[in-house]
C-alpha cells in the first residue's frame, strides 16, 4: 500500500533532528515534527537522511530517531504513509541500517552515495545487497554537500535491479537530471520506478514539465521539511495542472522562481550551503517547532545574514508559508 503511494507520487519531507541546547535529542520536539508532517498532509517522511544529519550515527542517535518517527506514525497515522529510512556507509553498514529500519516498519531505504573509495561497481553491489532487505530508492546527491558525479551507465544498471522502486534526483544540475531519466527509460523498468525531485532549486520546473518525456511524480525534499502544509497544497495544484488546468499551470509557473528564491535563503546558497540544515531549523524555530537552530556539529550554523534572508522570503511569499496552520496546532503536537 505504501509502496503504491510512493510509485503514485507524493510529498515526502526530509525529517530534521530536534536538539536541546546541549545538543542532545529533544524527544518531545522530535515527535512534534513527525506530527506536523502527518497533519500537514504529507505522504511520508524520510528519516536519517542528510537533513536529519548523517552524524546521528556517530552520536548513537540512529535507532532512537528512527524509532520515534515510526512510533508516532504507527499510533497516529490513519492513512497510507511512506516511511523512508536513510542508509549510509559501506555494504555492511548500509545492510545493517536497512535491517534496523525493516525491524521498525520502514518501507524503503534511501541510499546515500557518499561511500569513500567506492567505485560505481561497489555502489551497485551495495544497492543489490540492501535491496534484499528493503526496496531501494536511488539518490543522486549534489556535490556541494558531498555527492559525486555518477555516470548514465550507473543509473541504468541501478534501475535494472528489481528492488529499486524510486530514484531521488538531487544533483542540482539539469544535465545530470536528464541523464537519470533517460537511464531509467533505457533500463526497461521505467513503469516500475518512480522519479522524485530532490532538486530543491528547481522544484516546480521538475514537477510541471516532463523531463526527457517522463513525469516526475513527487518530491523528497529538504525544502519540504519547512512550510509543509503549503507544500502539500502546492502539490495539489500541481496535480490539477497535470489534469489539464491551464490557469493553475500558469499560476504555478509564475511562482516557480519565488520558491527557488526561498530555497536559496533556507539552504544558504550565498554561503555555499554551509547553513542549509541550520536554515531549515531556523524556519522551524521561528514557528515554535524547534527550540533552536543547533546542529550536532557545533561548526554548523546559520551564515551571516541568513536569518534575515529567511525573514525576507517569509514576508515576500505568503503563499509559501504555513505559520497560521502551525500556530493553530502546535500545542497539540508538543503534548
Amino acid at each position: 500500500m505504501s509502496i503504491g503511494l510512493l510509485r503514485e507520487g507524493t510529498v515526502i519531507p526530509a525529517h530534521p533532528l530536534a536538539l536541546t541546547g546541549g545538543r542532545t535529542l529533544d524527544e518531545r520536539r522530535q515527535r512534534a515534527l513527525t506530527r506536523y508532517y502527518l497533519a500537514s498532509g504529507a505522504g511520508g517522511v524520510a528519516v536519517a537522511v542528510h537533513t536529519t544529519q548523517f552524524e546521528i550515527r556517530e552520536a548513537g542517535l540512529l535507532r532512537p530517531v528512527l524509532e520515534i518517527a515510526a512510533e508516532v506514525v504507527a499510533k497516529e497515522a490513519d492513512r497510507p504513509f511512506v516511511m523512508v529510512a536513510g542508509a549510509c556507509g559501506d555494504t555492511a553498514q548500509a545492510v545493517a541500517e536497512a535491517e534496523l529500519a525493516a525491524s521498525l516498519g520502514y518501507h524503503a531505504v534511501l541510499l546515500s552515495p557518499k561511500v569513500p573509495g567506492a567505485g560505481e561497481p561497489e555502489l551497485l553491489a551495495r544497492a543489490r545487497a540492501v535491496g534484499e532487505v528493503l526496496p531501494v530508492i536511488g539518490f543522486y546527491l549534489q556535490e556541494a554537500v558531498g555527492g559525486r558525479r555518477l555516470s548514465p551507465s550507473y543509473w541504468r544498471s541501478l534501475s535494472e535491479q528489481e528492488s529499486v522502486v524510486a530514484i531521488k534526483m538531487a544533483p542540482f544540475d539539469r544535465y545530470r537530471t536528464v541523464d537519470v531519466v533517460r537511464a531509467v527509460a533505457a533500463s526497461g523498468r521505467g513503469d516500475d520506478i518512480a522519479l522524485y525531485t530532490g532538486n530543491d532549486d528547481n522544484i516546480l520546473a521538475d514537477l510541471l514539465a516532463p523531463v526527457a518525456g517522463r513525469r516526475v511524480v513527487g518530491g523528497l525534499l529538504g525544502q519540504w521539511a519547512v512550510w509543509t502544509r503549503a507544500a502539500v497544497l502546492m502539490f495539489e495544484e500541481v496535480r490539477r495542472a497535470w489534469a489539464g488546468d491551464d490557469e493553475v499551470l500558469r499560476s504555478l509557473l509564475a511562482r516557480a522562481a519565488d520558491l527557488t528564491d526561498a530555497n536559496g535563503a533556507v539552504f544558504d546558497v550565498a554561503g555555499g550551503f554551509h547553513g542549509c540544515i541550520a536554515g531549515v531549523h531556523e524556519v522551524l524555530r521561528g514557528q515554535g517547532l524547534l527550540a533552536g537552530t543547533w546542529c550536532l556539529d557545533p561548526r554548523e550554523g546559520l551564515s551571516p545574514g541568513q536569518a534575515g534572508e529567511i525573514a525576507r522570503v517569509r514576508a515576500a511569499y505568503p503563499w509559501l508559508v504555513d505559520d497560521e496552520f502551525v500556530a493553530a496546532h502546535l500545542d497539540d503536537w508538543l503534548r
